[in-house]
């Protein structure tokens, strides 16, 4: 069954996080970590089971930071299409055919003119070679996430599509609690992100990462739900799709302890959490930063009791 028609059944789960998960297992902190797919591939693929074995339907490739942008800053522009290709061979070989494999694509970590000096052409170029990259690695299906200004979501988007076919393509943003509502660290609100994904004709479209706590991710949830059915209500015609909304929550929010960032929510109170966001309508479900193979696991056994 293709990733398309999977995510229509209902209940889908992601995987945790990979970046904790390797300071974990002994990479030290700064270190281009999309190059472990090639020099170290057994640490990327032991993480990988570990989260299929907890439950996971499916895995995002170590690839969140491997577009040609992010990979300069440590030396690697070069490497995009090696880099990527084996991350996706690694979590392909992983998964098998019953599982299923997300290519992982991030922000670049620069400014588009004129806030930066970043072109909007060379963004798409970087994007679009990423995912072709991915594509021949053989995944299921593309994610976007952990972005947050619109012009570089729409690139990514665009860029994405332009080689994905008929390949499912996620996008998300990361909120952070600002007031009494949410945005993006680039002032987006949920109305607008939810709107220009819909409008790309993404899958799925989705929150992840950002510094809220738990409480409040089941609130981002509320929100992007309501934003959701109010959009629906607007466009609703007999051939219009439902838009699938995804989530990937933090283990709640850091503490800084010894200038290092911890996450100290147990994985009961965090699927816990990720019950009520389920409960909301939200079927497709993950972690992101400081969850564990232990919080997916915990996660798995709640929603399908």
């Amino acid at each position: 069954m293709s990733l398309k028609e999977k995510i229509k059944q209902g209940l889908f789960l992601l995987d945790g996080a990979m970046g904790t998960q390797l300071i974990a297992a002994g990479i030290e902190v700064g270190k281009c970590n999309d190059y472990l797919n090639i020099e170290s591939p057994d640490i990327v693929s032991n993480i990988h089971k570990a989260y299929l074995l907890a439950g996971s339907d499916a895995v995002l490739t170590n690839t969140f930071g491997a577009n040609k942008i992010a990979l300069g800053r440590h030396g690697l522009a070069e490497e995009v299409e090696k880099i990527n290709t084996a991350g996706a061979k690694i979590a392909r070989k992983a998964a098998g055919e019953q599982k299923y494999v997300l290519g992982d694509i991030g922000p670049s970590g620069d400014f588009l003119k004129p806030l930066g000096d970043l072109e909007p052409k060379d963004l798409k170029d970087a994007f679009t070679q990423q995912a072709k990259a991915l594509l021949a690695g053989g995944v299921d299906g593309f994610i976007i996430e952990t972005m947050t200004a619109l012009d570089e979501m729409t690139i990514a988007i665009e860029a994405v599509k332009s080689v994905s076919g008929e390949l499912p393509v996620f996008a998300s943003f990361a909120f952070d609690r600002s007031g009494g509502d949410y945005r993006t660290m680039m002032g987006v609100d949920i109305e607008s992100a939810i709107s220009k994904a819909v409008s790309l004709r993404v899958d799925a479209v989705g929150f992840n990462c950002g510094s809220a706590t738990l409480d409040e991710y089941v609130e981002l949830a509320e929100k992007f739900v309501s934003e959701i059915m109010a959009l629906e209500k607007i466009r609703a015609t007999s051939d219009e799709r439902r838009v699938t909304i995804y989530a990937e929550p933090n283990a709640g929010k850091p503490e800084l302890v010894d200038e290092e960032a911890v996450y100290k929510v147990s994985p009961e109170d965090f699927a816990s959490a990720v019950e009520k966001i389920h409960a909301l309508g939200v079927n497709i479900i993950g972690g992101c930063c400081g969850t564990t193979p232990e919080h997916i696991k915990a996660m798995a056994k709640k929603l399908r009791k």
